[in-house]
């Protein structure tokens, strides 16, 4: 198969960027270092194409080599026809090859096995040749009581077993009946007990058709059926099948082709129906899967990417109500200063003294923002705070946080070597805090899997989300960046080209030797070889440098030529640390990019990668996303009217809408038919988490305590 061809026909990009991408990564390049270091070479793709690209090629390599396999298979038993090899060569997917390799898979004895056993196959070739008459006086010739033929009829039910399963595990009829019921069939469940309530019940008597149904509900379904409250299955009248499969395979209208006919039947029924059913299902999951993987890339990636609080000291909360909330101070740096345990939802004297404790503490190290966990006991510790914060007075915010995965890391190796001499569960408080203040750094420490941004994600297949997840988060680490002085062992991991064991490394080299003073600096880590150095180098930042280009994302191979444009405009590198270069791109632009980048010896790509970074040395490119809401005060779903126009902070996004945080503890949602005037295909086309919105309240259910938001104001 020709990959190039393949992938540039899929992807609509030119076969020698391709190409280009191919021998890269085949190089041993990351994927974010081809998308930031080597636009030239795939005309300035993004780190999700190149991604997209990268986990294709590996598809279809995959398929190239089980292609080979089966063709070595089925010719190692001197079975392969022009016919057979033809049919493997123009296989496109897996399950293609699979089918073609059916009927020379070794089984397990069978019905058919058996009456092949019993010399019965030469019976089934004559029956399927549906010419002449005489079925039970060819079947006498058969009858063996020493083989366990006992009459014609014996013989005759024998080959028919046969004919059945050859039928079966025919390629073609089972791709045709594939592509049926795919257009045809309905997908409907029941429930295994009526009269048992679960948040199923909307599907105890459901039937939706196959090529429609969307991946939420489809998961939905699997889920209610694992779960025992279900049962599930595909509905297609099997005369639509039959049809097909007798206009293939009866040729006459003889005994012979009725007894085929018998054969037919019985082989849709007993083996292809149930076995097809299976694939499909399967087939029909992996679609939802892959569906719904891009929303958890899509949510993870909004949540990485939202704006760090900097520069504030923080307070983290992490709710609960027996064992109190526990309390974590840290400084700007993430640097935890004190702790304590606070009861804000037990005894009127506990909730007094509890105020006390907080208020002390905000006024001791001058905390101007409050992180809390959106858990257990969440909305009575954020009333508590805004009491707290209304009594003192200040200029100090609140803001609520998604605390999923909290629990895991306070409990993980990493956290304990952190902080050793914490309780894991101020660790959490310590997490949350964190987390307000650079949600990226605090979050690469987790399982992706354990943030909890999407729907139905435990019901994904761990491996594959587990790969999608991992590389949105190298994506956003390196799209960000990371200072080489201040980054923990888990940011650094994430960089490209360093492992654990290298960014550990780096940190004990900083220990030992101290501070990083340049780039070049890193050379010296153990383990950390020049195709690493040159994979990561751009990705760190070394604000103490002499050189402020370590301080940018200029990459050090473009360094001469970042120096020489300094040059040729006037500048110098001193005016990179003095910020005054707001005039370069005028000056390139006048000069002309393509002739500048020629006199450089660099392309048009990197030159204007290059002027951005020296006009913005160290840029944080989630500074140009608006901030996070901090609130002083708390709202209650009974506070809220219909037509109430609010800001609020978008959670979470899924297929049908997106939950909306608009400062009343619970989440209100905005259906996709709510979010645009104009029609759009998924929630995501328009949302990420994280975004700012303003939305207008549609209806409030206080008993249920759904709020319906709309977006069309």
């Amino acid at each position: 198969m020709d990959h190039v061809k393949v992938l540039s026909e899929e992807f609509g990009i030119k076969p020698e960027y391709v190409q280009n991408i191919i021998t890269l990564l085949d190089d041993g390049n990351t994927i974010p270092f081809i998308a930031r270091y080597r636009k030239e070479m795939h005309g300035t793709l993004d780190d999700q194409t190149i991604r997209a690209v990268s986990d294709r090629l590996e598809y279809l390599r995959n398929l190239d080599k089980r292609r080979e396999e089966v063709y070595n298979l089925i010719d190692g038993m001197e079975k392969m026809t022009d016919e057979i090899k033809a049919s493997i060569e123009a296989a496109t997917v897996l399950s293609e090859l699979e089918d073609i390799y059916r009927p020379f898979r070794p089984k397990r004895r069978t019905r058919a096995s058996i009456a092949k056993e019993k010399g019965l196959e030469p019976l089934s070739e004559f029956i399927m040749a549906q010419q002449g008459e005489g079925l039970a006086a060819e079947a006498e010739k058969y009858i063996d009581e020493e083989k366990g033929v006992a009459s014609a009829e014996d013989a005759i039910q024998g080959a028919m077993d046969i004919i059945a399963e050859n039928v079966s595990d025919d390629p073609d009829i089972r791709k045709r009946l594939k592509n049926i019921i795919r257009l045809n069939a309905h997908l409907s469940s029941k429930a295994t007990d009526e009269e048992k309530e679960s948040v199923y019940s909307q599907y105890y008597d459901y039937s939706e058709e196959m090529k429609s149904i969307p991946p939420h509900r489809l998961l939905a379904i699997n889920r209610g059926e694992k779960e025992g409250f279900l049962k599930v299955g595909i509905d297609i009248p099997a005369e639509k099948c039959l049809t097909i499969m007798n206009r293939l395979l009866v040729t006459g209208n003889g005994e012979l082709s009725d007894t085929v006919k018998q054969a037919c039947e019985d082989s849709y029924t007993r083996l292809l129906f149930p076995s097809l059913e299976n694939e499909l299902r399967g087939e029909l999951t992996d679609k939802a899967v892959e569906l719904s993987i891009p929303v958890f890339e899509t949510n993870l990636r909004g949540l990485l990417m939202q704006p760090p609080v900097k520069g504030l000291t923080a307070i983290g909360l992490d709710p609960g109500f027996r064992t109190g909330c526990k309390v974590a101070v840290v400084d700007p740096t993430g640097r935890v200063m004190d702790t304590a345990v606070i009861y804000p939802t037990h005894s009127e004297a506990q909730i007094e003294k509890s105020k006390k404790l907080l208020s002390s503490l905000i006024k001791k190290y001058h905390v101007q923002a409050i992180a809390i966990g959106n858990g257990t006991a969440s909305r009575e510790t954020e009333k508590f705070t805004a009491e707290v914060l209304s009594e003192t007075g200040g200029d100090t915010k609140y803001m609520i946080v998604n605390e999923a995965g909290a629990s895991v890391y306070s409990a993980s190796k990493l956290a304990a070597a952190e902080m050793p001499d914490l309780d894991l569960t101020l660790r959490s408080a310590v997490s949350i805090a964190r987390r307000l203040q650079d949600p990226l750094a605090e979050l690469v420490k987790i399982d992706p899997q354990s943030i909890g941004v999407g729907q139905y994600q435990h019901d994904m297949p761990a491996k594959q989300l587990s790969a999608a997840l991992d590389g949105v988060v190298e994506d956003c680490v390196n799209s960000v960046g990371a200072d080489l002085n201040t980054a923990s062992p888990s940011l650094l991991a994430h960089i490209a080209g360093i492992n654990k064991r290298v960014s550990e490394n780096i940190v004990g080299y900083r220990e030992k030797n101290g501070i990083f003073k340049s780039r070049a600096e890193l050379k010296k880590v153990d383990k950390l070889g020049p195709k690493a150095f040159e994979q990561c180098a751009g990705f760190l930042r070394v604000p103490e440098s002499d050189d402020p280009l370590d301080n940018t994302g200029v990459h050090p191979e473009s360094y001469s030529a970042a120096k020489k444009l300094l040059g040729m405009c006037g500048y110098s590198s001193e005016d990179i640390k003095k910020g005054s270069l707001s005039g370069l791109a005028d000056k390139v632009k006048a000069m002309g990019v393509e002739k500048t980048a020629g006199e450089l010896g660099i392309g048009a790509p990197t030159l204007n990668d290059i002027v951005k970074e020296l006009m913005k040395p160290g840029r944080d490119p989630r500074d140009e996303l608006p901030p996070p809401i901090l609130r002083t005060d708390v709202m209650d779903i009974k506070d809220l009217k219909e037509g109430m126009e609010m800001k609020g902070t978008v959670r979470n996004v899924i297929d049908f809408g997106a939950f909306v945080d608009i400062g009343v503890h619970q989440d209100g949602l905005v259906h996709i038919s709510q979010i645009s005037k104009t029609r759009i295909k998924h929630p995501s086309d328009v949302l990420s988490v994280g975004d700012i919105v303003t939305v207008k309240i549609l209806s409030v259910d206080e008993k249920k305590g759904r709020i319906s938001l709309t977006m069309k104001i």
